[in-house]
């Protein structure tokens, strides 16, 4: 069972992304609370493979400051701290950018409390709102929960 503390959170791939390549950004500081179980992930089906998708591409981590088994380590670790849920309802068309949809109904599916992405422009453009579910980058989802 989940305290009242432990948000449900959907983490973009560009959070992940951007932990790995710097040490010291909110991103990694959003993964290390994922790490020590003090927010809980969310993935389903499209999540992963947006991730297994962008992991794979070795040219975006060229020089990156963590090696190929490190990224598959710190992926993995991710997944079993993490909540799996699977989405039977689609919200679409709904985001200019139809491939971050898949965000908003696992989000959805998973009564999640936030989406935590560098790209929030694309998402303050929705067609539909869903009251409860924000929309914040790693340093605002930081900033949110040290004021709680």
């Amino acid at each position: 069972m989940l305290s009242k503390s432990m948000d449900r959170v959907v983490i973009d791939t560009n959070i992940f992304v951007s932990a790995l390549m710097n040490a010291r950004g909110a991103p990694r500081a959003v993964l290390r609370l994922a790490l020590e179980r003090q927010i809980v992930p969310v993935f389903g089906n499209a999540l992963l493979r947006e991730y297994e998708d962008v992991l794979s591409r070795d040219q975006l981590f060229a020089s990156a400051p963590v090696t190929r088994g490190d990224i598959d380590t710190l992926l993995d670790a991710l997944l079993s701290v993490s909540e799996w849920r699977s989405i039977y309802y689609l919200w679409r068309p709904n985001l200019p950018d139809e491939g971050d949809n898949h965000l908003i109904e696992l989000a959805v599916a998973a009564n999640a409390e936030a989406i935590i992405t560098a790209n929030t422009k694309d998402f303050a453009r929705a067609d539909l709102v869903f009251e409860g579910l924000n929309v914040v980058t790693a340093g605002g989802y930081l900033e949110t929960r040290s004021q709680s």
